[in-house]
Formats: C-alpha cells, sequence, structure tokens
C-alpha cells in the first residue's frame, strides 16, 4: 500500500535483567547519558551561600564529618564528608554564592 506509514523504530531495553522492545522519545536518545558520582568530588545540589567552611586543604577528614554550611532557602545545609579522606581542594569562600551543580570540595 503507498499510503503505509513507517513503522517505527524499536530498540532493546533492559530493566532489571529484563528486555523490553520500545519506541525511544526524542528527548531520550538526547539525553545525557548517566555517570557515576565520584564520592571524592562533593557539588552543591542546589543554589545558594556559603555560610562557613569547617576545614582546609590538607585536613583528615572521616565520613560523616562536617566540611561547609550551605544556606539555601533560608535554610542552613551542613555537607558532611562522604568518605574517609584528606581534602584536596576547596573552591569555595565563605560569602560566595554558588549555583546548582557547582564543585565545592575535593578530597583525595
Amino acid at each position: 500500500m503507498e499510503n503505509e506509514e513507517p513503522k517505527p523504530e524499536l530498540h532493546i531495553f533492559n530493566f532489571e535483567n529484563v528486555e523490553y522492545k520500545t519506541r525511544y522519545t526524542k528527548k531520550f536518545e538526547n539525553r545525557k547519558p548517566y555517570t557515576i558520582p565520584d564520592p571524592k568530588k562533593i557539588y552543591a545540589f542546589i543554589p545558594g551561600q556559603i555560610l562557613k567552611v569547617f576545614v582546609k586543604e590538607g585536613h583528615k577528614v572521616k565520613k560523616g564529618d562536617p566540611l561547609l554550611i550551605l544556606q539555601a532557602m533560608k535554610m542552613n545545609n551542613i555537607l558532611l564528608a562522604p568518605i574517609n579522606g584528606v581534602i584536596k581542594t576547596i573552591y569555595v569562600k565563605v560569602g560566595e554564592t554558588v549555583p546548582k551543580s557547582q564543585m565545592l570540595v575535593e578530597l583525595k
């Protein structure tokens, strides 16, 4: 038949070890690929202002130690060390306003 629409391209999508045949939306095809977060890099999860920095470069920290206070939407968020390590670099200063996803502290 001449007026037949082309069939959509089906892709194999694996979810929890089950394969599904499905169509991808444009949004799904253009998505940013997932990367495993690096626990040595601490990012701002929300835009805000740095109120206090508890650590210095070269300072040893244990998992759960406070690193800094990020004030966002009138709430003080204490960011804690996700792992044991040594402070490699501090990218922010007290009073600085940071956007979401800016790197704040890096551990080594």
